[in-house]
């Protein structure tokens, strides 16, 4: 026992002393995390109002544009005197971001609590049994289906937003049909993005973009064709390989190990042998009333030029009115879109922390001061490299201002002038506010729908990075190819 007990106590001894060793092992294997979203928002808020001290304050006067629109008067800027942003201003930063970005905050809440009463109706369960039975064998070509549809409607009429929409619908199917949230989040950013980033009848970035440069608006189309092919083209490609490798094994999911995710596959993937879900009366007459306020969506955004707050006011609508029809009590409904409030009110936060960086910048009078010093360093480029450099300031501006009407209106007043003088064509240099613009929208954590649409499909931003990179690089080689040949050629639709 004797020997027992001295053993015991040398293993107990040898596991204390090891013991600090031990830890240390596991702190050097342990693998980086990446930081919430809410810290790297607020990292981002607090550096841009250091640059507040530093860089120097600057205004460009404001003119009328195109449509109503205010611009910047290219020749008018100057240097005023320095607002750093303080202590108190920083603290309200963040709600202010949020009452700016309150549309996109809204709206957010309001489409999660609408499809959360759906699902209590129980159509879009049926809804999404019956395609998974009928897309079993070819359940692949759902997606160049679907991303084909949505990027010729965003290349039409502009509405990246659209994403919102599409993500609730499609990613109940997307996980029946054995893939994840990451490919539905994927077929409708990827797609809306690809559209809107070619623009060939864009009103919002092509169209306002070559009004702003003084050119014929919707010149140019053929090659933004041949641009808009490519893009979507290989955005198809890298979708459906991943779906295809997540469908093969669930292990290549970026969504493994995550507990909603499970969550929905208990929900909606269903064993082949299992019997087919049939609808009530009640919920027939629910789905169909659901497809009308849908078909008057489309509508509204083709013929009205309805956006956010239209849109976010339907919804309302749509929910109580299907959420009756389908025999809801009051009570049940209210409580439906409380539950789809919660599951997106992060992303909604987000969408509101994030317009703080640009509060900052706006606070400090230091936006105009970027947009110029931008313009100094695309002119400082090779000749023929300009093209190039004027993508990569766009591709750098947009995660201060992720909006493309939005850019447009600050930097193609200052863009288009330019591109006279360092021999790039000025359709070139709208092309170049496109590619820089649209292509990163889904990639900085600044732009707003973005991050709601994220929040909409369950998948963390930096899950979507180590998805998305990869394709980022792939579209960045394809706009710089379209560039250089712009360039070269002397591109002037």
């Amino acid at each position: 026992m004797a020997g027992a007990n001295s053993n015991n106590d040398t293993f107990g001894q040898r596991v204390d002393s090891t013991e600090p060793q031990v830890e240390s092992d596991v702190r050097k294997k342990k693998p980086f995390e990446m930081p919430h979203i809410y810290v790297i928002l607020f990292v981002f808020s607090a550096i841009a109002a250091v640059l507040t001290y530093i860089v120097p304050a600057g205004v460009y006067d404001r003119v009328p544009g195109p449509n109503g629109r205010t611009t910047i008067d290219p020749d008018s800027f100057r240097v005023v005197e320095s607002t750093p942003v303080g202590l108190v201003d920083f603290m309200l930063a963040v709600p202010k971001g949020l009452i700016d970005a309150g549309v996109v905050v809204f709206f957010t809440l309001i489409i999660g609590g609408m499809f959360m009463v759906l699902r209590r109706t129980g159509i879009i369960e049926v809804g999404v049994d019956k395609l998974t039975r009928r897309f079993a064998h070819n359940s692949i070509l759902v997606i160049p289906v679907l991303m084909v549809t949505f990027a010729v409607i965003a290349t039409l009429i502009g509405t990246q937003e659209l994403a919102l929409v599409y993500v609730p619908v499609i990613l109940p199917l997307m996980i029946a049909l054995r893939f994840d949230s990451v490919t539905a989040a994927a077929v409708a950013l990827c797609a809306t993005t690809a559209g809107f980033t070619a623009g060939v009848l864009n009103p919002i970035n092509t169209g306002l973009g070559q009004q702003l440069a003084d050119l014929p608006v919707f010149s140019g189309m053929t090659l933004r064709i041949l641009a808009f092919v490519a893009i979507l083209g290989v955005g198809i490609v890298y979708v459906m390989r991943y779906a295809l490798k997540v469908r093969g094994n669930p292990e290549f999911s970026l969504m493994r190990g995550d507990v909603n995710e499970l969550e929905k596959r208990q929900r909606y993937v269903h064993s082949a042998s299992e019997s087919a879900m049939s609808a009530t009366p009640r919920q027939k007459l629910a789905a169909v009333a659901a497809l009308g306020f849908f078909g008057l969506l489309v509508w509204g955004v083709l013929e009205r030029g309805w956006f956010m707050m239209e849109m976010a006011g339907l919804f309302v609508i749509m929910g109580i009115v299907v959420g009756l029809i389908a025999g809801l009590k009051t009570a049940e409904i209210c409580e439906g879109f409380n539950e789809g409030f919660r599951d997106v009110l992060v992303g909604a936060m987000i969408c509101g922390i994030a317009r703080a960086v640009a509060v900052v910048l706006e606070e400090g009078q230091i936006m105009d001061t970027l947009v110029h010093g931008l313009g100094g360093l695309v002119g400082g480029f090779p000749p023929m490299l300009s093209a190039i450099g004027m993508f990569l300031a766009q591709l750098g501006f947009n995660f201060v201002i992720p909006s493309g009407s939005g850019q447009a209106l600050v930097t193609m007043p200052i863009m288009a002038p330019l591109s006279d003088l360092i021999g790039v064509t000025r359709q070139t240099a709208v092309l170049a506010y496109q590619l820089g613009d649209g292509l990163s929208n889904i990639f900085y954590p600044t732009s707003g729908y973005f991050m709601a649409t994220l929040a909409l499909a369950g998948v963390r931003w930096d899950r979507w990075v180590k998805f998305f990179l990869p394709l980022f690089a792939m579209w960045i080689a394809i706009a710089m190819a379209f560039l250089v040949y712009a360039q070269v050629a002397q591109w002037n639709g």
